[in-house]
């Protein structure tokens, strides 16, 4: 079955079906989004160098939600130099957990805060952008209706409480009027004020379902760029708990 980027809230990874887009109302549904999450995929994270050089790893994304927490397992699968499973717990309210295991390690270690805005590919899509947990922060600003390209928008901004764990000051989200699906996504680091951008590429609806084939991460103003490329997957799973078990994340 061919399966394209879901937008995630976690704003990359979750299906979003049709609805207005006002700001409660998309707010709403994206978290219902997260909380009906059940899918798995497979793709390539692929770094474009400012010289067009290219690396790609692949990899394999899934994710369930369970009573009061979302689960996501990212398992780097290729090259073998590379391989690395990394396990990313939300619940809402603020508490993020990511586990990390590597070929050959008897139990996954706890990933240190200051890790997270680091990923297999440097910064582009770091592990914390995994689960971006922006819609169940505390501050939600409707900053009215926004172009991006030929798309008429929603344009909600997203800032954390002090119980949100985040290296991000704040996240602006240009959401589809027609589907309340995410085109274009601006992450504000704290400290630097680097903006990172995220271009959402394909969309398309299947059976009442918005996605994306391709997901584009910059950095502004500098070069090269990151992007996730789903090539294939399942939108109902049915995973359970023992797809993400400590077994699971330790084995290779």
């Amino acid at each position: 079955m061919k399966f394209s980027v879901l937008a995630l809230a976690v704003a990359i990874f979750f299906p979003v079906t049709a609805q207005t887009a006002d700001v409660p109302g998309t707010l709403a549904a994206a978290q219902q989004q997260v909380m009906t999450a059940d899918y798995r995929l497979s793709g390539h994270l692929v770094r474009v160098e400012g010289s067009a050089g290219r690396t790609s790893y692949g990899v394999n994304i899934k994710a369930r939600w369970f009573p009061g927490i979302l689960r996501v397992l990212v398992e780097v699968s290729s090259p073998a130099t590379a391989r690395v499973h990394v396990l990313l717990e939300m619940r809402p309210g603020g508490i993020t957990t990511i586990q990390i295991a590597h070929p050959g390690d008897a139990a996954a270690t706890v990933l240190p805060f200051d890790k997270w805005n680091t990923g297999p590919l440097g910064g582009g899509f770091s592990y914390e952008d995994f689960i971006d947990s922006y819609y169940f922060w505390k501050g939600q600003t409707d900053m009215g209706e926004a172009k991006f390209g030929a798309r008429n928008c929603d344009l909600l901004k997203s800032t954390p409480g002090a119980e949100d764990k985040t290296h991000y000051a704040q996240v602006k989200s240009w959401l589809d009027l027609g589907s309340g699906f995410p085109v274009y996504v601006e992450k504000t680091l704290k400290g630097s004020g680097m903006v990172k951008e995220f271009t959402y590429f394909g969309l398309r609806r299947t059976e009442g379902v918005w996605s994306a084939t391709q997901v584009e991460a910059k950095i502004r103003d500098r070069p090269g760029s990151t992007l996730l490329i789903i090539d294939h997957g399942a939108a109902k799973a049915h995973l359970d708990m023992k797809d993400f078990s400590s077994a699971q994340l330790t084995h290779f």
